[in-house]
């Protein structure tokens, strides 16, 4: 079943308080264009269980439980109009979500995790940051860097590169974190801290087509 996430602007200010509605991002846009996925007649993205926010199952290896509900949101498959599914390759450019500056670049198990502070705001002050997990940044990408939308900030990291059985695939979580939160404490640690760090789904921001469904790697 095909799945259109949209959420309004009134329901956005309403749920993150914010001082004025939050539009969605154009990331999705940005990334089919960019990687050429348009021309392979990209339709929707395709989750296995385990990729969505908050999901408390493994989609890789051996599968089981993870040790705590999933973070944010894995991108690896897609399905053309033809109803053909793809992988993303190594070599799929990352957009950010929105204008923001490179705050932190961190080790994670398949490749970097770059984290970005956005100059979008709560009404308590709270500052929104995206992360993007396992990948290869761009030459020049560097914290104090500061990008526009829809640039691209890095490559998906060769998972075949590592021990592990799982595909190559790119990880994004969105969080509100306070605006004196220290950056050089920001890593994947502080953003297991519920009492500091607010965890969102980031198909509120991103919106897309999706189609939930197991897939064997």
């Amino acid at each position: 079943m095909t799945h259109e996430f949209c959420v309004s602007d009134s329901v956005l200010s309403h749920s993150f308080k914010l001082k004025y509605a939050l539009r969605k991002s154009r990331f999705n846009e940005f990334l089919i264009k960019h990687n050429g996925l348009d021309k392979s007649g990209f339709l929707e993205w395709v989750f296995c269980p385990g990729m969505l926010f908050n999901d408390q199952n493994k989609w890789w290896g051996s599968g089981g439980i993870r040790q705590r509900p999933h973070e944010g949101l894995d991108l690896c498959f897609y399905r053309d109009k033809a109803g053909q599914n793809h992988c993303l390759s190594e070599k799929t450019g990352i957009p950010v979500l929105y204008d923001g500056e490179i705050v932190g670049i961190h080790d994670d198990f398949l490749g970097k995790s770059l984290f970005v502070s956005h100059d979008i705001f709560d009404d308590h002050g709270n500052r929104l940051h995206t992360i993007y997990g396992h990948t290869n940044p761009y030459r020049g990408v560097k914290a104090g860097r500061v990008f526009r939308e829809g640039e691209i900030i890095a490559a998906i990291a060769d998972a075949k590169r590592k021990n592990v059985q799982i595909a190559s695939h790119l990880h994004i979580s969105v969080a509100w974190l306070p605006s004196s939160f220290p950056y050089e404490k920001l890593d994947w640690k502080a953003m297991n801290n519920d009492r500091v760090v607010t965890l969102y789904d980031p198909l509120y921001f991103i919106g897309s087509k999706y189609n939930a469904q197991r897939i064997v790697l």
